[in-house]
């Protein structure tokens, strides 16, 4: 918008001057000719007296060589033939014999054209015998020019600084309207990046003090909101601890066993997950970033789920195989998000599969990425880009559809990103792809993944 305004300025300010300078060069130029030849008239008038007088060529030869224009030898006299005197030219004639003769005839001044450039004014004056005689004063180009060229330099000077000085305030002007609109932009994309303390100055023109003011309306209720959910999420969870305790010491009191042990475990782990949740719901950052830098043993994540899993596969009658666990698998991704994710995923097929369907749980240790693969023998999943989606149950009982965006959330926090896919079983893959070091995964996967996060959160 800024350079829009200062080539909109640079425009209308020089069609003033052009329409301006010209015509004022062109009226310049004709008052250097009117001067010009308005002198060469005083000039010739000067000889009058004399013609008036006498017509001896020694006379007016005299009378021509005494004027400023005849020392010049700018000046000549054309006398006719009086009576049986011949005609009498003096001083150097430049027009031409007709000019001459025509001015004699129409009787007023004119002019003619020179060759070899410039003009001479023939002033036609009575003789004392009734007779006209014709004076001529060359005039040359200089003289009909002089000056011109100067003032139009001047007015070319006086129109460049016009508009190199238009051009600045122009540029002034548009950077104190961008500028607030570059700060509300910057704002924007501050609040965009979760620094939820971003605010715009009020200032600018009255449109953009409005947007500024909007903006900061809009960014504290967000942070209201925020706060609300937050303090909303802590409190659901904090009700959970009563049946949680009622849980616990009616699992104390199972006795021993395998079914009261892994009870208990799941008790112990429902409370530790509570707790988490409250934990990160009273912060003022997300999940990811209480996490950052934190890490893991895939490997030994996957053994302690796989131990609690394996109780409900057993009684279910499934089969399980796992691969790639017996060496250390360090991933950039928190202990208890893993975990959640693992347990997304392994929730998943005892869902939604019937009673005795077997899965496998593999993990790749690839040079820049980890690749963990939960296959079942299932139906499969009819639309996996919608099961992707967050919220998206697909109709199913038991579902809230958050349990793979939880996968893809901890995927795309280390630049990784998650792909459904027909497993080497028969059902459903999920491949969830899980970068080093920070490290974005190459190649066309993650570029997808990482577009479509851009497109929902723009939805």
């Amino acid at each position: 918008m800024r350079w829009a305004l200062v080539k909109v300025c640079l425009a209308v300010t020089a069609m003033v001057v052009v329409a301006f300078a010209v015509p004022l060069g062109l009226v310049v130029q004709e008052m250097a000719s009117d001067r010009a030849f308005s002198n060469a008239e005083r000039q010739a008038a000067t000889i009058g007296p004399t013609l008036s007088i006498t017509t001896d060529p020694v006379q007016l030869r005299k009378a021509v060589e005494s004027t400023q224009m005849g020392a010049a030898r700018r000046m000549a006299v054309h006398v006719p033939a009086i009576g049986d005197s011949p005609p009498v030219d003096i001083g150097e004639g430049r027009a031409g014999a007709h000019a001459v003769a025509e001015t004699r005839r129409i009787g007023r001044a004119t002019t003619a054209s020179v060759p070899g450039g410039g003009s001479a004014l023939l002033q036609p004056t009575a003789l004392g015998s009734g007779d006209i005689a014709v004076v001529e004063v060359f005039v040359p180009e200089s003289e009909v020019s002089n000056g011109v060229t100067t003032a139009w330099l001047v007015l070319a000077g006086v129109g460049a600084a016009l508009i190199v000085g238009s051009v600045g305030v122009a540029d002034r002007l548009g950077a104190r309207l961008v500028r607030p609109a570059e700060r509300l932009a910057d704002a924007a994309h501050q609040l965009g990046e979760g620094r939820l303390g971003a605010r715009v100055p009020e200032d600018g023109p009255k449109e953009l003090r409005s947007a500024a003011a909007a903006f900061n309306a809009m960014a504290d209720q967000v942070v209201e909101l925020l706060a609300n959910e937050r303090e909303l999420a802590a409190d659901l969870s904090h009700r959970l601890r009563t049946p949680l305790t009622v849980l616990r010491l009616n699992a104390a009191s199972l006795g021993d066993g395998p079914a009261a042990e892994q009870t208990r475990e799941a008790v112990e782990q429902l409370e530790r997950e509570v707790d988490t949740i409250i934990r990160t719901a009273r912060e003022q950052r997300p999940p990811a970033a209480a996490v950052a830098g934190a890490g893991c043993d895939a490997s030994e994540v996957i053994r302690d789920r796989m131990s609690f899993w394996s109780a409900l596969a057993e009684d279910e009658g499934r089969e399980v195989r796992l691969a790639g666990v017996d060496r250390t698998v360090r991933i950039p991704v928190a202990r208890p998000e893993l975990a959640a994710a693992l347990d997304a995923m392994l929730g998943n097929v005892f869902r939604h599969t019937p009673e005795g369907t077997p899965f496998a749980v593999d993990v790749h240790d690839a040079s820049d990425a980890v690749i963990m693969l939960v296959s079942d023998a299932g139906p499969g999943i009819a639309d996996p880009d919608a099961a992707l989606r967050r919220g998206n149950d697909g109709g199913r009982d038991g579902s809230t559809g958050l349990g793979l965006d939880i996968v893809r959330r901890v995927a795309e926090s280390t630049g990784g990103d998650v792909r459904l896919g027909r497993s080497v079983l028969g059902g459903t893959e999920v491949r969830v792809w899980i970068g080093l070091d920070g490290r974005t995964r190459g190649g066309a996967g993650g570029v997808r993944a990482r577009r479509g996060r851009r497109k929902r959160r723009s939805n």
